[in-house]
């Protein structure tokens, strides 16, 4: 199966797209070409990929990536067996001459867009039903995967979930330390910039170090950069998914200070399944999601959480994962056990592959066996998983 992954919004190295989905597709035997914004993201591919680079799309620069993105989509989509892609954007340029085409549904788009800022606020609310009516007609035309259970509900007919897991390793690298703290993911005003900021100034007289691993918006770049300055946290900008994870083992804690927002409220912060998995305990807001991985497991708690936008509960909350290291090496044990029973991607991956293995198969159809005459003999030419005979 030859696939054609496209992205023009997210980086080329995102986690969930590169990192799981290519890289699963690859591990099964199919080939796959990759349109991402490689060079504006300074990324070099992978050698076994085939990339397309692409302008970025960001803010309201938008329309010179989306007509690049049809350009090149229509020129390579013809090719393919298998069109997925990542942004809702790109339904706006997806060729008529397409193979089975799948959108992975990463967020709810427009409950996101009450918090862009970019997008003007009297226009948020009427640009979210937009949003809507292109969903219930992407649904009709395409297939869907999504890639949260709460999900389901923003469509009529059943869709496939791929949930946002990560590969668990079996031992964590290294037990949690007591001097530092990670944050790991894109920094947003939403997402807790500003909460950050104040956590890692808070924390700085107890000699605990706030690392923050990820890109960020345009607005918030000025104040992460002048609390770096000022010696208030280290950040160190995007970092490819499987570099970031080791960076953030034998960290005391990681934290999620994620806002009250419609986005965020049926959504699992991967961020937290990633602490698990590496054996960091978890300190989040009360994100319902969150909250009942982190205390409403039967294993037991896996991290403490705290009142959304209560800096003060957050830096206490990491100064007694400090004072307590029976508690923070009990809860980083409950939680790496949870992620590995429950949110290893190995086992997320061979669903997801054989998903579109049968949408593609259900699309082209079994390859027809042509009776020969009596007495010929059939030859069989095996290829990748299909058998032919001639």
């Amino acid at each position: 199966m030859h696939a054609l992954v496209a992205t023009v919004v997210h980086h080329p190295e995102d986690a969930r797209i590169l990192h799981r989905q290519i890289r699963a597709l690859l591990d099964a035997g199919h080939t796959v070409t990759y349109v991402a914004p490689f060079r504006e993201c300074g990324v070099t591919p992978w050698p076994e990929v085939r990339s397309v680079d692409v302008p970025r799309a960001s803010g309201r620069e938008r329309l010179s990536s989306l007509r690049a993105a049809r350009a090149v989509l229509a020129e390579h989509a013809p090719a393919a067996d298998l069109l997925l892609f990542h942004d809702p954007e790109l339904l706006l340029a997806l060729p008529a001459n397409r193979p089975v085409t799948v959108w992975d549904v990463h967020e709810d788009t427009a409950a996101a867009l009450l918090t862009k800022p970019w997008v003007p606020k009297p226009l948020r609310r009427p640009l979210g039903a937009v949003v809507r009516s292109f969903e219930r007609r992407a649904e009709r035309r395409m297939r869907l995967l999504l890639a949260e259970e709460g999900y389901r509900s923003r469509f009529r007919c059943g869709h496939p979930v791929v949930p946002n897991t990560t590969e668990v390793p079996e031992v964590p690298l290294r037990a949690p330390g007591d001097d530092r703290v990670v944050y790991l993911g894109h920094v947003s005003i939403a997402r807790g910039a500003r909460e950050l900021v104040e956590l890692g100034r808070m924390l700085r007289p107890h000699g605990v170090r706030l690392e923050v691993i990820g890109g960020a918006d345009v607005g918030v770049r000025p104040m992460l950069r002048e609390a770096q300055q000022e010696d208030v946290l280290d950040w160190y900008g995007f970092v490819p998914n499987d570099r970031a994870l080791r960076m953030c083992a034998g960290a005391m804690a990681g934290i999620s200070l994620l806002h009250d927002t419609p986005n965020y409220r049926h959504s699992m912060p991967t961020k937290v399944v990633e602490y698990m998995a590496h054996g960091l305990p978890v300190v989040t807001t009360a994100n319902p999601m969150a909250e009942g991985l982190v205390t409403g497991r039967p294993e037991g708690p896996a991290g403490l959480v705290v009142p959304f936008g209560d800096v003060p509960a957050a830096a206490e909350a990491v100064l007694r994962l400090r004072r307590d290291q029976e508690l923070r090496e009990r809860l980083a044990r409950t939680g790496h056990e949870i992620a590995q029973s429950s949110y290893h991607w190995p086992v997320q991956a061979r669903v997801f592959v054989k998903q579109l293995e049968a949408w593609v198969d259900e699309a082209t159809g079994p390859i027809p066996v042509v009776p020969l005459p009596r007495g010929a003999q059939h030859t069989e030419v095996h290829e990748g998983s299909h058998t032919y005979q001639s």
